[in-house]
């Protein structure tokens, strides 16, 4: 148990070598590090949220099948690209973004149905979109705050985006429902 701890840690946070230069930015490095750890979870999430709305995409059937496709089309390709923005800003404070399923899955949020076997229906992909972009919603506003309070502007205009985009996204997911 203490192994699977250890690598949980070294999977949330990873700062620069000692041989990297100081990093002096106007933000205390205990808050850099509380930020950039806040927007690894920010990231799983994203990313676990844009590979279900890809598989979704992928696996979409039934009577509103042209109109899903193109919808998840859209959301997935915007995620894919906020994607990067995210991990960027973590490197920019100073600490390795995280990278892979194993670290994603400690991470995020949101978590994945280990006996699904088939694609859910249509209503029930668009009922976990919805909880899925509410997600991120609650994961970045949480990491907004320490952001704010830290005076770290980028942060904040970061994370505004991505909640605009995500509370847009939940709500005309959730308008499929009504």
């Amino acid at each position: 148990m203490g192994k699977h701890k250890a690598d949980k840690k070294a999977a949330t946070i990873a700062p620069h070598a000692d041989a990297s230069p100081r990093i002096d930015i106007g933000i205390a490095a205990d808050d850099r590090r509380k930020i950039a750890e806040g927007l690894s979870h920010v990231l799983a999430d994203a990313f676990t949220l844009y590979l279900k709305t890809h598989n979704f995409h992928w696996n979409v059937s039934g009577p509103m099948f042209n109109s899903l496709h193109l919808m998840f089309e859209t959301q997935y390709t915007e995620q894919w690209n906020a994607l990067d923005d995210i991990a960027e800003r973590i490197r920019a404070l100073g600490y390795h973004a995280p990278g892979t399923y194993h670290a994603f899955l400690q991470l995020s949020s949101i978590k994945e149905d280990p006996d699904l076997i088939a694609p859910p229906a249509w209503h029930d992909m668009v009922a976990q979109l919805v909880d899925g972009n509410e997600a991120v919603c609650r994961t970045a506003r949480r990491v907004l705050k320490l952001a704010d309070k830290a005076g770290d502007d980028p942060t904040v205009d970061l994370l505004t985006q991505r909640l605009q985009t995500h509370e847009k996204y939940a709500w005309m997911l959730r308008a499929l429902l009504e």
